[in-house]
Formats: structure tokens, sequence, C-alpha cells
């Protein structure tokens, strides 16, 4: 069995890979080049990238189409010179993400477009969802981003079960972190039982439906705080989460909550108690019993804050302060009198200046 590459613009099957025992692997590549054919894998500034890192593929070669019919600007824009031999044919930029393996081979990571980015972190939308699809229990996945928390983009995973339910969100987001970095676990996870599609066959992305709202209800039952620590705790969390009621013993992540604002309640926390609780306490005990056992676990064992609270201290008057002061003892009349007098000093060194200048000054 061959996994084959490739597009209109530039054939059917410009790499290829025999699937044989190396389909145990997370992923199947889709291999390396066929003769004639040039593939780079090349950042935004057209430079190559090292094995590992992902970057836009680009092909070359004996496969290349001539171009759009009738659509010189989109042919000018993506067939462009070879950056590395003006000798040879122009290249392809496909708009697909990929990487080089160490074995030579080539993964494929998804299309630009389901590239984002997030708070600052640049995120490959295709290695999340081949990350949840290394799962025995899922079948497919697709992760695309929504905004749950107003002016807050977040990941959604939409998970399809392979023979059976999909794994529980806990079960997902444990199962992610292991293999990727927090900012690219998804926030909301949405157990479906197919994936809508286009008569293409390809997922219908715009068709998902929306994940649960802050304001759904809780899943689990709610429980009040029972006691002070839970208390500040739940307090910290209606700040931080658009959510309207929750109890101690639900998720924080399912409640729209995400790494950046844990490591705000963590802030909150280290003010409110000056403890100090690691952002695994979090992650680990993702609810407020939990967490305010940490609490408790941190004030017995002495965990001081690492950074100690800042104290304001009151601002040294400035001249503008003083200025501010004695101006304000003065009526109108006296400030009208004061700024005329101003102005005609103001003029009068203007002129001074103005009749010493040079003739080429002037």
């Amino acid at each position: 069995m061959l996994n084959l590459y490739g597009s209109s613009e530039i054939a059917g099957d410009v790499t290829h890979f025999e699937v044989g025992e190396l389909a145990r692997m997370d992923t199947i590549p889709i291999g390396k080049p066929i003769s004639n054919i040039q593939l780079y894998i090349l950042d935004e500034f057209l430079e190559p990238v090292p094995i590992g890192v992902p970057g836009t593929l680009y092909v070359g070669g004996d496969c290349l189409a001539q171009g759009y019919w009738r659509r010189p600007d989109l042919t000018s824009e993506r067939f462009i010179p070879n950056p590395f031999d003006a000798k040879l044919s122009s290249v392809f930029a496909t708009g697909d993400r990929a990487r080089w393996r160490a074995d030579g081979n080539i993964e494929y990571l998804g299309r630009e477009d389901t590239q984002t980015k997030i708070r600052g972190f640049r995120i490959e939308l295709g290695e999340i969802e081949a990350n949840l699809m290394a799962h025995p229990l899922v079948r497919q996945a697709v992760v695309v981003v929504t905004g749950r928390i107003p002016d807050v983009a977040q990941l959604t995973a939409y998970t399809v079960g392979r023979d059976g339910p999909a794994p529980s969100s806990e079960e997902l987001r444990a199962f992610l972190r292991a293999r990727l970095p927090l900012y690219m676990v998804p926030v909301s996870f949405v157990e479906m039982a197919e994936l809508p599609l286009l008569p293409s066959g390809k997922v219908d992305r715009r068709a998902l439906p929306e994940p649960a709202t802050g304001g759904a209800a809780p899943p689990r039952p709610h429980i009040e705080p029972r006691n002070e620590v839970e208390r500040q705790l739940t307090a910290i969390w209606f700040e931080l989460l658009d959510v309207k009621e929750f109890g101690v013993t639900d998720n924080f992540f399912d409640l729209g909550g995400d790494s950046l604002l844990a490591m705000q309640v963590l802030a909150r926390i280290r003010r409110a108690f000056q403890v100090e609780v690691s952002i695994r306490s979090l992650f680990d005990g993702p609810s407020i019993d939990e967490l305010g056992r940490a609490v408790e676990e941190a004030k017995m064992s002495g965990a001081v804050p690492l950074v100690p609270p800042i104290v304001p201290r009151p601002r040294p008057a400035t001249g503008v302060d003083l200025l501010s002061a004695e101006l304000s003892k003065l009526s109108p009349e006296q400030i009208e009198i004061l700024l005329r007098q101003v102005r005609r000093g103001a003029d009068a060194r203007l002129d001074r200046d103005f009749s010493r200048q040079s003739p080429r000054d002037e």
C-alpha cells in the first residue's frame, strides 16, 4: 500500500511512502519525492527549515502545471522562481505545512489556513489533530479556534470515537498534556457521532456546532463552597471565567479555563493566601476542592511566594504637582493675567531669536 501526495497543480503523486510495519507509527508520512521532483520546506523568508521544524512545502521539477487558467495574478502568487537555482523551473507554493523527519521522509501537518496564533504562540492545528487521533479510542478529530470567552481565542476539539464513544475530556486533556505544550491543549472537547463533510469528502469546519458556553449547566452536581479557602477560590474563578454558576467539583478547563487563565489563578492565589501553588497542582486537580487542598498543603509546608507581594509606595511629588498646587491658589483672573505675561515673554524671545538668524537660515 502506497501513501501518495499531490494536487492538481503538481500532479497527484509527487511523493510516495510504502506503508508496512511503519503503519504503527503515530502518523504516516507522505514519504520522499519521486524522480525529477524537488521538494523544499521553507520558512516565511524562503529559507530551508531544520529537521523537525514545520514550514511551508514547495514543489518544483517536471511535475509543475503551467499555471491557473486565465488567472495570471494567482499564477504569479503561487508559482514563484526557484529561490535556490534560477536555471531550474519555478516552484509551487502548496500552502501545506510539513516537516522533515530524521529518516528523510516528509510528515504532512495540514493546510496553512489551519495554522493559527494564540497569545503569541504559533499553533499547528493539524499537529493537535494528529496527536488526538493517536489515541487508540479516537477515530477522527478536528481542532478549530473558537471564542468561548469574549475577546479570547481558544481551541476546541471535535472527536469521533473508534468503535464506541470517544474518551472523556479529562482523559483526552491528560493524553495531550503528555505529548504537547500546554498552550496547544484544547480548552473544550465536543464528542460527535460523525463529523460534517463537504461534497468533496473534507470536513466542513463551518458546520461544526458551537461548544457549550460558559452559562451551560455544569455536568457535575453543584456543591457550594464549604470553607473560607473554597469561598476565596470561587471568587477568583468568578472573576476570571465567563460562567454564571459552578460548584467546587467542576473542572476549571471545562468551564473555559486555559493555560493563560491558569497562570492568573495562581497569581491571585499567591496574593490572597501568601503561598506558592504550582501550575501542575491546578492541572492535576482542576477543581476548587482539589485546588483548596493544594492551598492548605502549601500553607502547612510553608511554601511562601517565590516573589514577595508588591506594596505600592506613594509617588513622590513632581514639578507638575507643585505647579498645580500653586495654580490652585489663584483666581481665574490672576491665571489669565499670568498667561498673558507668559505669551508676551514668549513672543519677545521669538522675535529676538529670529533677528539673529543669517539670511540662509531665514
